[in-house]
């Protein structure tokens, strides 16, 4: 008789995970999740418990699931975390820098469920399309872009945004994951400006924050080159990146790489929302 140990009632408190399990094909283990993991991913909310997320975990939520494993990922709140631990359930806890990081998550949430051949072959067509895009952008001019994932304070996208984009044919300009400010960017005067704050899906009111910030006359904004890209696409440290990839090249290589949905240049005012999946085989 063989016995399976794997966990089969799991409860994810980050996008991220909720999609690394889609990814994999787990998603039928998942028992609850959190209103953000829906909006990323649909499927995760048909018919599951909707709980707290990372930030504000709830001990009394995550016992009532009679989960066997909870998967968290930053940002954390230290009042957070003592809840789920006072819940008693095996604890996966992620927190990611860089692309490498979230290949190392896939593969571990993978061997969790007792799929890790499918977790290789999430990383293995990730790191493909990633390399296909670089090889695309060998040869082109390299704009400077700075890419932000939140506006008060200002605050540099994270080093797999970093890494994205440097595949896309650009160069980062600032420090990953650090808080900068209006003048610094203003002086480095960046060819290409992106913000995907967290939370606010395509609905940065990019016009505003040139005027308010001062940047009229920032070589981006002087030639239009200011963009808004879904939260999720950059943010989601899962196989959702590909997305932001794609919306990447085309902001900074729209001579080499066709608009896509999430993409919203500064002169679309229609602020119509867009929508996209990812399909890892």
């Amino acid at each position: 008789m063989t016995l399976d140990h794997t966990p089969r009632r799991i409860v994810s408190l980050q996008p991220s995970a909720t999609v690394i399990l889609h990814a994999i094909g787990a998603l039928d283990r998942l028992v609850a999740c959190t209103k953000y993991c829906v909006d990323v991913c649909p499927e995760a909310g048909m018919g599951r418990t909707v709980v707290d997320d990372s930030w504000t975990a709830k001990q009394e939520q995550i016992v009532a699931t009679r989960a066997d494993l909870i998967i968290a990922a930053v940002p954390y709140q230290e009042k957070a975390v003592a809840e789920i631990l006072k819940a008693g359930v095996r604890f996966l806890g992620l927190a990611p820098k860089s692309l490498a990081d979230i290949y190392v998550d896939i593969g571990t949430i993978a061997g969790a469920v007792g799929l890790p051949q499918r977790g290789e072959q999430v990383v293995a067509a990730m790191h493909d399309q990633i390399e296909r895009t670089r090889s695309r952008t060998s040869g082109l001019p390299r704009p400077r872009v700075f890419c932000e994932e939140w506006g008060k304070p200002l605050i540099a996208s994270q080093g797999w945004v970093a890494e994205l984009l440097v595949a896309a044919g650009g160069e980062f300009v600032g420090t990953p994951g650090l808080q900068s400010t209006f003048e610094h960017v203003r002086d480095q005067n960046p060819d290409v400006l992106i913000a995907a704050w967290c939370g606010a899906g395509d609905r940065v009111p990019l016009e505003k924050i040139v005027r308010e910030r001062g940047w009229t006359e920032v070589r981006a904004a002087r030639e239009g080159r200011v963009y808004c890209i879904r939260d999720e696409f950059l943010n989601t440290p899962a196989p959702t990146l590909l997305l932001g990839l794609q919306a990447l090249a085309a902001a900074i290589h729209p001579e080499a790489f066709p608009t896509v949905p999430g993409l919203r240049p500064i002169s679309d005012v229609s602020r119509k929302s867009h929508t996209g999946r990812v399909s890892v085989v």
